[in-house]
């Protein structure tokens, strides 16, 4: 079937096609009874607007591009739903892309999105980004007039607005609670020690040891990839020393590293008390239900739109970073305070 142009319609009721683009838009500058007609032609025909002819003539495509480095990890699900929310309340659309932790991936997305496919972008440095810290994709975007709000994982290096979590203090507050309800052994489970998160929140627990007077041991620091043997490692750590507390650096750690702890027999919390970070569903329904931190990831991707919005409405306002706050979930698997 051949696709209904505006031209079509135009031809159907002998007017021009600025008069049909008008009517279908609702303008009021065409009289009622013709916009009425013209609309439900255009209804029955299955008329569909020529997008990227639009996004030409508006210089806009009302697309937000983003970019996580992991949809497993449940604090990223929470931050899309926030974009997507204020995105749409907005009249945006968004295009979601994951890096999986790749810098290659990361820039072959960056590169789709500087081709005039979006209006601006939201995004989470992937670990191997990280790691190497040279942004040579992004800063492109950035220097073609694209508007960037990185959040969570960001680089000092790339001048744009960001949201971040206060990840030194969120290290910081649980080591301390962890010590404040007896754990003297503390261990922590990093898959993401390369990132910009998982330094800062080791960062936060060092400085809490050190502020209770507790060796820093660093046979107590767990950092591993997909490709290593948790149980493995778990296995050396709870040979190495009697374990009180163990820091799981993201939600799916943390379940994984209780499985392990009470499959070697220990109990949770009276033997071992564990904290995780993100508040997600996993946390809530293992036995014991997990403590956990809340990165508020929903409230972030909120705050990530609205920042990028504004910027594409203001390009010219002074760059500016948010950080947002974590709070504490007391659950089950860690003592109660005296």
């Amino acid at each position: 079937m051949k696709k209904v142009t505006l031209k079509d319609i135009a031809g159907h009721f002998g007017v021009s096609i600025s008069t049909v683009s008008k009517a279908i838009n609702d303008s009021y500058e065409i009289s009622n009874d013709l916009k009425l007609k013209i609309q439900a032609y255009a209804k029955e025909k299955h008329y569909k607007p020529n997008r990227l002819a639009l996004n030409l003539l508006n210089k806009s495509t009302k697309t937000i591009g983003v970019v996580v480095p992991n949809i497993l990890n449940y604090f990223f699900v929470q931050v899309l739903y926030g974009i997507e929310k204020v995105a749409n309340e907005s009249g945006y659309n968004i295009i979601s892309c994951i890096s999986n932790e790749s810098k290659a991936k990361e820039t072959k997305t960056l590169e789709f999105f500087d081709a005039g496919t979006v209006d601006g972008v939201i995004m989470s440095l992937a670990e191997e980004s990280q790691n190497e810290d040279q942004h040579d994709a992004l800063i492109d975007v950035i220097n073609n007039d694209i508007p960037v709000v990185l959040f969570d994982r960001v680089s000092e290096n790339v001048q744009c607005d960001k949201v971040v979590v206060d990840d030194f203090e969120a290290g910081y507050k649980i080591t301390k609670y962890l010590i404040n309800i007896g754990c003297k052994n503390i261990a922590v489970v990093n898959p993401i020690s390369s990132s910009s998160v998982g330094k800062l929140r080791l960062l936060g627990y060092k400085k809490a040891l050190e502020e209770f007077e507790i060796p820093f041991d660093p046979k107590l620091i767990i950092n591993f990839t997909v490709k290593d043997d948790l149980d493995l490692l778990m296995s050396f750590l709870l040979n190495y020393k009697t374990i009180e507390g163990i820091i799981g650096i993201d939600e799916l750690i943390a379940v994984q590293v209780l499985e392990v702890v009470k499959a070697r027999g220990y109990n949770v919390p009276n033997d071992i008390s564990i904290i995780g970070f993100t508040n997600g569903q996993l946390s809530k329904y293992v036995t014991p239900s997990l403590t956990m931190v809340s990165q508020h990831g929903k409230y972030i991707g909120e705050q990530t739109a609205k920042l990028l919005i504004n910027r594409i409405k203001n390009p010219g306002l002074p760059y500016e970073t948010k950080m947002v706050k974590t709070s504490l979930l007391v659950r089950d698997s860690t003592k109660k305070l005296q």
